[in-house]
């Protein structure tokens, strides 16, 4: 970024300004931090997150010393300025409970599902394809090749098409679940980033 896009934003009086971090692929809401001027020109120059720690008094870069980095995707200000949105690459868990996100604490409401579940899965499927096949599915089914894992997404797309068809609304919920599992391995066996589909996605989608 150059000098005039800092220009741009609003450090309160201390010099800082709160940055929102974002997991880029899931959207999941990870932290809050701070950052001065001089954090966020480092964590562009260095491509992983650097705040300003208040109780510490000075610089802080994320998973230094615990190894739970965030990789640096993008950088955006809001409407008025102040605030930035951080979208990373986590490499741990972000909260120093071991939580993945620090907003893990329930307040208020009834949560309707978690929206980033897809994401959390996908990361989660990417170590799981590195373990024993005694131990995990997904390494074994994938250690059976290619036409294995593409007959299973068949078999499960039919058996969700036919609950459908039935007006099985528990029936259709259990099979598309199956599905997208499967998709996903399905993506995994050709090295298919999940992002590469949602952008396929949404170049597909004309917002009105």
């Amino acid at each position: 970024m150059t000098t005039s896009h800092w220009d741009t934003l609003r450090f309160d009086e201390k010099g800082l300004i709160p940055v929102i971090v974002q997991d880029a692929l899931s959207g999941k809401v990870l932290m809050m931090a701070w950052a001065d001027r001089a954090a966020l020109e480092e964590t562009v120059a260095t491509g992983e997150m650097v705040f300003f720690s208040r109780s510490r008094g000075g610089r802080w870069h994320k998973g230094e010393t615990s190894g739970n980095t965030q990789r640096l995707r993008e950088l955006r200000a809001d409407c008025d300025g102040d605030t930035i949105l951080a979208l990373v690459e986590p490499a741990g868990p972000a909260c120093h409970t071991g939580k993945e996100s620090c907003f893990h604490n329930p307040l208020w409401g009834t949560p309707p599902g978690d929206p980033t579940f897809l994401g959390t899965l996908w990361r989660y499927l990417q170590k799981r394809k590195n373990d024993s096949p005694e131990e995990s599915y997904t390494a074994r089914l994938l250690g059976k090749g290619i036409p294995r894992v593409a007959q299973k997404i068949g078999e499960e797309g039919l058996e969700t098409s036919l609950a459908v068809a039935l007006q099985d609304r528990e029936g259709a919920v259990y099979e598309a679940s199956d599905l997208l599992y499967h998709l996903l391995v399905g993506l995994l066996a050709l090295d298919i980033p999940l992002e590469e589909l949602w952008r396929e996605l949404a170049s597909r989608h004309t917002p009105k």
